[in-house]
């Protein structure tokens, strides 16, 4: 049985937007990949000495692959957790947890932000 966290209920209007800093495309498979460019000192050091690609490609799953085409500027956080909902209808009593989850983590690491 999975817990649900008390989402409040203004975090389900927030509209997000992807960072337009990150190209991303869909590949042949429907799911999409988002390129991350490897900066900073470290990223640099790594690259140079360990052979590091510049570009790193974050290939993303089912579920993420169609919440990253939901986020159209548009969309609720409630819209896309429906769109969710409909496209997975077995796993319902899970979406919420993995929507907020997933929401955060892009947000965490800089790949949406709030409109």
């Amino acid at each position: 049985m999975y817990k649900t966290k008390k989402i409040p209920a203004n975090y389900m209007d927030l509209i997000f937007v992807k960072n337009e800093n990150w190209p991303w495309r869909v590949k042949d498979n429907g799911f999409v990949e988002i390129d991350m460019e490897n900066r900073g000192f470290f990223n640099s050091i790594a690259q140079k000495f360990f052979k590091k690609p510049r570009i790193s490609h974050i290939s993303l799953d089912k579920y993420g692959s169609i919440l990253w085409q939901a986020l159209d500027g548009k969309a609720t956080v409630s819209d896309i957790l429906k769109k969710m909902t409909e496209a997975f209808p077995s796993e319902s009593d899970k979406m919420l947890n993995r929507v907020v989850q997933f929401l955060a983590t892009l947000e965490r690491t800089g790949f949406i932000k709030r409109s």
